[in-house]
Formats: structure tokens, sequence, C-alpha cells
């Protein structure tokens, strides 16, 4: 079983999104579990200071490491995974969605303001992660957007084990267009191999669309697709 700690200050946004669907289904299963602790908890007075003015100057505020770090060290155990979201953080995709998946215990510190002490990242040995070349006023948007990637990989979330391996990201491709009833709609129908019942060649069709989406929508990822691609020849 997954369980996900989130540090932040403003719990009651959890568990949200997460909370429905197959991901609510899949925590009555006892497949992953979620615990959230809040920051202001830890404060250093009875107004629930949490934050402070940088040293050197400048706007905003930043988290005091004080604060963050004894929420951290009352609520993890030694070896546990924190990781930090963060714009400057490296860059959270496919590949380390599955890899942080394979984890039993998970801590994830939603930042504010303007970030927080670069000291706490340094003695706790938190990881940075972004989930892209934006910002946010807040991590807590971007933990929804985190865990929700780990959790369809995780073993019994999803109805078929087979979707994730026909997603997007998977093999650095993107995924085919696909088409539901009704078969006439508006002037349009699907592609005529899709009725055909020969799934070799449906499967040949869906992988050429892939290149194809990809090679257009994504040069970057059509890359590491032929470099993979080519290391097996």
């Amino acid at each position: 079983m997954l369980e996900v700690k989130i540090f932040t200050l403003y719990p009651e946004l959890f568990p949200g999104p997460l909370d429905m669907g197959i991901y609510k289904k899949a925590k009555e299963n006892k497949i992953w579990d979620i615990r959230v602790i809040n920051i202001r908890d830890y404060s250093i007075d009875d107004r629930g200071s949490v934050d402070d003015t940088p040293f050197g100057g400048g706007s905003g505020m930043l988290l005091r490491p004080d604060v963050v770090a004894s929420a951290l060290d009352k609520n993890t155990k030694p070896g546990e995974k924190i990781i930090y979201l963060s714009p400057k953080g490296k860059k959270f995709d496919q590949s380390e969605a599955r890899s942080i998946s394979k984890l039993n215990k998970l801590n994830i510190l939603c930042g504010h303001f303007e970030g927080i002490d670069q000291r706490l990242l340094e003695t706790r040995n938190i990881e940075e992660y972004s989930i892209g070349d934006f910002i946010l006023s807040g991590g807590e948007t971007a933990s929804f957007v985190f865990v929700d990637a780990l959790l369809r990989l995780l073993p019994g979330v999803l109805g078929n084990k087979e979707s994730n391996k026909e997603e997007s990201f998977e093999n650095y491709l993107l995924e085919h267009p696909q088409y539901t009833k009704p078969k006439d709609w508006e002037g349009k129908s699907p592609p005529e191999i899709l009725f055909s019942g020969d799934h070799a060649k449906i499967k040949g069709w869906r992988l050429s669309q892939s290149e194809a989406i990809t090679r257009r929508q994504r040069p970057d990822l059509w890359k590491k697709y032929l470099d993979k691609k080519n290391e097996k020849h």
C-alpha cells in the first residue's frame, strides 16, 4: 500500500478530487491512503506564524525552516522520501511517476509564498520536483496532479491493467485518436479500419497515428522514441 502524507497550510483542500471515482474505491480497497498534516500546527507562536521575510531583502515571505522541520520530523521516519513541489525542481514526467509509484511511503511538502528556506531542503534531504514551466499560487494544486499520476500506476487502481501501457508518454509516444458511438455524428465517421475486425491492422494503424501525432506535437518525445527504437536494432 502507498501511504501519502501531505504537508500543507490548507488541509481543508484534501483529499478533494483524490476521494472520488477510482481513487476513492482504491483507498477503500487499501491500495493507498492519505494523511494530511497542517503545517500551522507547528507554528512558532499562538498567532500561527509560519513565515518570515527573506535575508538580503526581496519581495514576499518564506516558510520558516524551524516550523516546517518540526512538522516533518514529527511525522516522518528516517529514509522516507520527501518531495517539495517547486518551479525550480527537476521535471516530473511519466518515467519519474512510474519510479515513485513503487514506494510504500511518500511525503509531499506544499510550498507557499516565495518558497522555503534552502537549509531545510539540504538538511532534510528533500527532493524538488516541478510539474511544468509555469507558476502556481501554491503546491496544493500541483500535489493533486502529482498524486493522480502515481495512483493510476498502482496495481488494482485501473480496471484494465493494459490501460497504462496504451496511454500517452508510454514508450515516448502520444496516444492515438479514440472513437466511440454513435458511428455517424455530425457527418463524420471513425476510420473504417476500426470496424475491420483485423486486430493486427488496427494495432498498426494506432501505432502509425501515435507516431504521426508525436512527431508533429512533441519533437522532443519523437527524438527519444527514435533513439529507443534504434537501440533495439
